[in-house]
């Protein structure tokens, strides 16, 4: 867990165990506090950008400097980027990246962000995974801009941006009062406003603004205040701006979360999905939940006359779309659950960092083939500690496919390919790569993948 405590860390991974086996989809991402999710899709993945409360107090108060981006390519299997943006060390005027929304237009990424309630502020990346850079040094979005007054106690925050069919696009923001609701058009340079800022309204609006299309009808969806239960509920339309009438309850306040609420909805490989955040996996570590929150994702469907049918909350309901390739290069921060890992940058990016003995991740869904692998590489990096990487099948008591000894490299940031041999394994598999060896720490990994 990028900058957080290894007790804290243990804490959370071993109250998980206990409580359940395995929990993918609620949470995922289990190793790392991360809260009000967007979605950005591509052809092949889908990125969640997050308010990262790994660094907000245990004792209580929020401190999200930075926006941290995860993704996956089959619902189940995720990769942390780490963050992607921090506000403090990328722009003069914000401290705060309070919800954080993404989209792409010509090759590039912008990424949008709350400056706490105060203003909104837009990056610029020529990747999905940044590094973002603030383009105008300056808000976007402000108190100010024409349009947004008069609002009474007025949250400036919560950007949804969306882009229609006809290639103009709209940011959706603010908070705290059905009539705050606002509403402008984005130039095609998504760093400039195409005139004024427009009011809309909602019954029963707090916050987390999202909007999307499905069959030509127009879909904005938002968390309602605590009167209405803090639900996320939607609106329907004709015209991305006007005529939205109220439409339903998306989803109910989600278990284990019983505070604020926040969700958006995408279109992935043929299947919608509901992603948002509760607090299960601080409930289950025994600290205060109200900070530290964790992402989770449910399959959203629709009735005929286009009606959202009220999500269904799971803890394993999502299905995967796809099996992960393990003869291509995998990141090794990707995974479906792990206990007791870490993340952090290095010099290649995103690792694993911190091992212990008897950490592991789990993958599942992995396509080994008719075939079958014979060998199993990983690259490594190691200041004087040694150890093992165990292959197993997935499962506590899974299979011992192989094991690779990791020797000193010569420092963390000196990396080497280690492999060994295996076998015993075809078809559709769960994957458990498992870290063990003596001493305070074992060395990291960037990536591994199987060879024939």
């Amino acid at each position: 867990m990028l900058h957080n405590s290894r007790c804290a860390t243990s804490a959370i991974i071993s109250a998980l165990l206990l409580a359940t086996a395995c929990q993918a989809d609620y949470p995922i991402v289990s190793h790392r506090y991360l809260a009000d999710p967007s979605c950005l899709v591509t052809d092949d993945r889908v990125y969640i950008y997050c308010s990262n409360d790994d660094e907000s107090p245990v004792e209580g108060s929020y401190n999200i400097p930075n926006v941290v981006c995860v993704s996956s390519s089959d619902m189940k299997n995720w990769t942390d980027h780490g963050s992607v943006f921090r506000a403090e060390d990328s722009t003069t005027w914000a401290k705060k990246t309070w919800a954080p929304a993404a989209i792409e237009r010509d090759g590039n990424y912008f990424l949008y962000f709350g400056n706490g309630g105060a203003n909104i502020g837009v990056a610029v990346s020529d990747k999905p995974t940044g590094p973002f850079t603030d383009p105008l040094g300056k808000d976007l979005i402000n108190h100010g801009t024409p349009g947004v007054q008069p609002a009474e106690r007025m949250w400036l925050f919560d950007p949804g941006v969306f882009i229609d069919d006809d290639g103009q696009a709209y940011i959706y923001f603010g908070g705290n009062g059905d009539d705050n609701v606002r509403v402008a058009k984005l130039n095609r340079d998504m760093i400039s406003l195409d005139g004024d800022v427009i009011k809309m309204k909602a019954p029963n609006f707090f916050e987390a603004a999202w909007v999307f299309k499905h069959d030509g009808k127009y879909y904005f969806t938002y968390s309602t205040t605590p009167r209405a239960e803090m639900r996320i509920d939607y609106m329907t339309g004709d015209h991305p701006i006007e005529g939205f009438e109220y439409g339903g309850i998306v989803a109910k306040q989600p278990p284990i979360n019983n505070d604020n609420n926040h969700a958006a909805q995408f279109h992935f490989k043929d299947r919608w999905f509901h992603v948002y955040h509760n607090r299960v996996v601080a409930k289950a570590a025994g600290i205060p939940t109200g900070f530290r929150r964790n992402l989770a994702i449910e399959e959203m469907r629709f009735t005929e006359d286009g009606a959202i049918e009220p999500v269904t909350y799971t803890e394993d309901g999502v299905a995967q779309v796809g099996h992960l390739d393990p003869y291509e290069t995998v990141e090794a921060e990707t995974f479906h659950a792990q206990h007791g890992v870490e993340t952090e940058p290095v010099e290649a990016g995103i690792a694993l960092t911190d091992l212990q003995s008897g950490d592991w991740v789990e993958l599942v869904g992995v396509n080994f083939g008719d075939e079958g692998p014979s060998q199993f590489m990983a690259r490594v990096a190691s200041d004087g500690a040694s150890g093992k990487i165990e292959v197993h099948l997935g499962g506590d008591d899974g299979k011992l496919l192989g094991t690779c000894d990791v020797g000193n490299t010569g420092g963390w940031n000196k990396w080497q390919e280690v492999s060994c041999d295996v076998s015993g394994v075809k078809g559709v598999q769960d994957l458990r790569l498992k870290f063990v060896g003596d001493g305070d720490r074992l060395p990291n990994v960037d990536l591994w993948r199987f060879e024939r």
